[in-house]
């Protein structure tokens, strides 16, 4: 089975991130190693280093990923890619420090600009993270996203074609996110719908690179490029596809991560929630 967690607020230390998803009963988790909204994070104590490792050693949290800078956009112009690339190198050697298995990262954005043009600016720096961070080994994974703006990867077959460009380079994954891919359109929310996904994921992908998912339900309608987050069940997606998942043997020992909100029944009852879909599936 899947790795059930949930964003988890690093708020007070990153080892009280590890606290606060054990009291959760994750078995995974998501975090922001530092301030998302900014460009340069401060550089990690060897005390907070080790707290961070030693509390997750002694948890039960299973698997751990990063959630890059939003501010991140390899597929911008020139000054905004020079800080990205700095930006997400910065981040994987965070990663690295602290036994982080992955980074998450947006792909990026056309703004107004050739979508072709601004793939081949996020292969070319995706190419330099990678060659440059090569002794850190740790995993990139594209997350799926729902459109809008000229934003890259609204489709399984679009990062497909940015990892063919790269050679299928071993360091490079994906988070599927299901409440992007339907906003980018995709029918999600049955029982075909769910297995036609997982086709795709095969078929263009490799199930062995669909190393996280994010979950959570949509207020916006399939097709609408809205990725407003809404608790499981709460939202035009309903509990189907969520229930499949998180019993998907094909997914064992993979993380999905819960982004709901933290208002209402939270994290826990969202949890709790999926805790009995994924017994009754």
């Amino acid at each position: 089975m899947s790795l059930l967690g949930a964003h988890i607020s690093a708020a007070g230390g990153l080892h009280k991130a590890i606290e606060r998803a054990e009291s959760l009963g994750c078995e995974a988790m998501q975090v922001f190693t530092r301030n998302p909204l900014q460009w340069h994070g401060r550089n990690l104590s060897d005390a907070e280093t080790e707290a961070f490792r030693r509390a997750l050693l002694s948890s039960g949290v299973k698997s751990v990923v990063s959630h890059a800078s939003y501010l991140i956009n390899l597929a911008g112009g020139d000054d905004v890619r020079g800080k990205s690339v700095s930006a997400l190198k910065a981040e994987m050697e965070r990663c690295y420090q602290l036994g982080i298995d992955a980074v998450v990262l947006h792909p990026g954005s056309a703004k107004e600009g050739d979508p072709a043009v601004a793939r081949g600016r996020l292969s070319d720096s995706l190419r330099r993270v990678l060659d440059e961070t090569d002794s850190c080994g740790v995993p990139i994974l594209l997350e799926t996203m729902a459109g809008g703006g000229g934003t890259l990867g609204v489709s399984v077959e679009e990062l497909a074609r940015v990892i063919e460009t790269l050679e299928w380079e071993t360091r490079l994954g994906l988070c599927a996110d299901l409440c992007h891919l339907f906003g980018a359109g995709l029918d999600v929310a049955t029982e075909c719908g769910y297995e036609r996904l997982v086709s795709s994921l095969s078929k263009h992908i490799g199930l062995d690179r669909v190393c996280c998912w994010h979950i959570s339900d949509n207020k916006g309608t399939r097709g609408s490029g809205i990725d407003r987050h809404a608790h499981i069940g709460a939202g035009e997606i309903g509990t189907t596809p969520f229930g499949m998942l998180v019993s998907d043997d094909r997914f064992a020992d993979t993380p999905v991560i819960l982004e709901t909100p933290k208002d209402g029944i939270g994290d826990e009852g969202n949890l709790a929630l999926l805790r009995k879909l994924r017994g009754s599936w």
